[in-house]
């Protein structure tokens, strides 16, 4: 018996006893069919690379269905192509870094082996076989052959992986136990055909000798303090545009630019701790940085801060009452709100699933509302880097609403069902060259019983009186955080502040302290949110997970919370320089 047919047994086999819901060969021909209808009417000329990547995705749908075999046939493929365009340039103490720009194409292709509901993207139970994505560089120029030469060998490589995998997929689920989610492995999409034109040389033009002027003036404020030994300003232009398409019939093009401007500095404690302080400032277009004089005032105030902090009491390890700025409590949403909410993880058998079922039941105050919005580039006026029209999976962007009045709605979807929840809300992305899951966009906090700033203060002092402590914490700045959610390990959060003060219970003056962490579990530090309000705080950032680094923004406003966790931050064990600066 050849390969081919005894492969084809074994397929059989599995497929009679797992009951596998494997569609039959011919629903593949009839979706084959209809997407070659849908692309034999004109389309209107386009820039060349989508035309590109239209009649290659159909010539190569077409051959698979001429020679595959019919177990290996494919029922969904989907060309991705993010094109992007950056221009950098980085600043230390004066002097110029570096100055560069690069352009690059990266393809990824999905190409899926199977049904809708059992595909080669199941997941693979106490396995070790990930399954990656087959990324690879186009050209930069439009040169036809050269582009489809890379397209045609990229996805022969997908298809061969995704051959193989579907074949432990089925030996996976004839040995393990039945599933708890029965959902589909994925979700029909409607065709959407959306383009943009390439964004013009005004929108994109950067006076690179300009800004190297700029940040060379910005860093060089820093050489006023003799304690700073790090003191950078940078910007990033990047400008991304975004190729869809899909043997379903969706044709997406759309544009995507991200400025970020940045200033930081760091200076060394005598008991070796590090300590950074930075600001950062998004927008869509160079023009909407904030002007020179606004960047100057913080650049100074940082300088000021890190003099304060070098020579700051390190905290001990604390159990108490605490306020969340807005910039604080928007990350501390992000971590250990908004990774748990993301939809894939409601099936991962290894995942803590803390959410799955809580649906319809209260997991925050009720006087809070939480919703996730990618339609929006501005949140009261100001530009949010969360935003955009289709997602990566070319499903529309919706705002999703999470928590109403405290009672969970919903969870942020792709095109991986969950149970209960069987269509995508637009939230599938992924950075270049990997897979699409569920992933936050635009995180938006909301209070209905909103407090001032000194009601807040005020709710803090009475509850450190109540719980006889002398001192609680305010947490002012973070640079950031990290979550784990798994059941293999504790799930637990930390959101690394780096402006922190002791509130005196007794009202006397805040005092600046360094070496915080702010940790915790999740649902605990839930139900110990007291109050909220004191106007909103904005945090725009970058957010990685496994489908790789993705732009997100929190919007947030103040929160007292009544019992919080801190624990001294790690150090380096160097001295400081022993010699003074030059």
């Amino acid at each position: 018996m050849n390969n081919m047919v005894l492969s084809f047994f074994v397929w059989k086999f599995c497929f009679l006893s797992l009951r596998l819901r494997v569609k039959p060969a011919m629903m593949w021909t009839t979706n084959i069919f209809l997407f070659i209808v849908l692309h034999v009417q004109p389309v209107p000329a386009q820039d060349k690379l989508m035309n590109i990547l239209k009649d290659e995705l159909k010539r190569e749908t077409i051959e698979f269905q001429q020679n595959a075999d019919s177990t290996d046939m494919p029922y969904f493929i989907s060309f991705r192509v993010d094109e992007t365009k950056l221009e950098t340039v980085r600043a230390t103490l004066g002097s110029l870094i570096s100055s560069r720009a690069s352009h690059n194409r990266i393809f990824t292709p999905m190409v899926r082996i199977g049904s809708y509901e059992t595909d080669n993207y199941h997941q693979l139970r106490e396995t070790d076989a990930n399954n990656r994505s087959e990324p690879s560089y186009l050209p930069v120029e439009d040169l036809e052959d050269a582009i489809r030469q890379s397209i045609w060998w990229t996805t022969d490589q997908a298809h061969k992986n995704a051959v193989a995998r579907f074949e432990k997929v089925k030996t996976n689920m004839a040995v393990k136990v039945q599933e708890e989610d029965q959902s589909d492995d994925y979700t029909p999409q409607k065709p959407v055909k959306y383009y943009e034109p390439p964004l013009t040389t005004s929108q994109t033009r950067f006076n690179r000798k300009e800004w190297e002027d700029k940040l060379r003036q910005y860093s060089a404020v820093f050489k006023q303090s003799s304690d700073i030994i790090d003191g950078w300003a940078t910007i990033n232009m990047q400008f991304v545009r975004k190729y869809y398409v899909s043997s379903e019939g969706a044709e997406i093009v759309q544009n995507m630019p991200y400025i970020n401007l940045s200033i930081g500095a760091m200076v060394k404690a005598d008991d070796g701790m590090e300590l950074p302080l930075q600001k950062s400032w998004f927008a869509f277009s160079v023009n909407h940085l904030p002007p020179d004089r606004e960047v100057i005032r913080e650049l100074t105030r940082i300088m000021t801060k890190l003099k304060e902090l070098k020579d700051a009491p390190v905290v001990e390890a604390y159990s108490g009452p605490a306020l969340l700025s807005p910039e604080t409590s928007g990350v501390f949403f992000h971590e250990i709100f908004g990774h748990r909410i993301e939809g894939q993880r409601m099936r991962q058998e290894t995942d803590g699933q803390t959410f799955k079922k809580k649906v319809g039941e209260s997991v925050l105050p009720e006087f809070l509302n939480v919703y996730m919005d990618p339609t929006i580039d501005k949140y009261m006026g100001r530009e949010i880097n969360g935003y955009y029209k289709y997602d990566d999976e070319g499903v529309k962007g919706e705002k999703v609403v999470l928590v109403e009045n405290g009672i969970l709605k919903g969870f942020l979807m792709s095109r991986v069902p969950v149970e209960g929840f069987p269509e995508s809300n637009g939230h599938g992305r992924a950075a270049a060259g990997l897979n699409p899951a569920a992933r936050q966009s635009n995180l938006v906090i909301e209070c209905t019983q909103e407090k001032s700033e000194n009601e807040l203060r005020q709710a803090l002092r009475d509850e450190l009186k109540r719980q006889s402590k002398e001192y609680g914490y305010y947490f002012a700045n973070v640079t950031g955080g990290f979550t784990t959610t798994g059941r293999y390990s504790p799930n637990v959060f930390n959101v690394m502040p780096n402006e922190v003060y002791r509130v005196y219970a007794d009202g006397r003056s805040d005092e600046l302290v360094r070496g915080v962490d702010l940790v915790g579990t999740p649902l605990a530090m839930f139900s110990q949110i007291g109050a909220a309000g004191g106007g909103f705080g904005y945090f725009t950032g970058l957010c990685g997970a496994e489908s790789g680094t993705v732009q997100v923004s929190c919007i947030s406003p103040m929160l007292f919370v009544r019992q919080i966790e801190i624990q001294k931050k790690p150090k380096s064990q160097s001295l400081p320089p022993l010699l003074p600066k030059p």
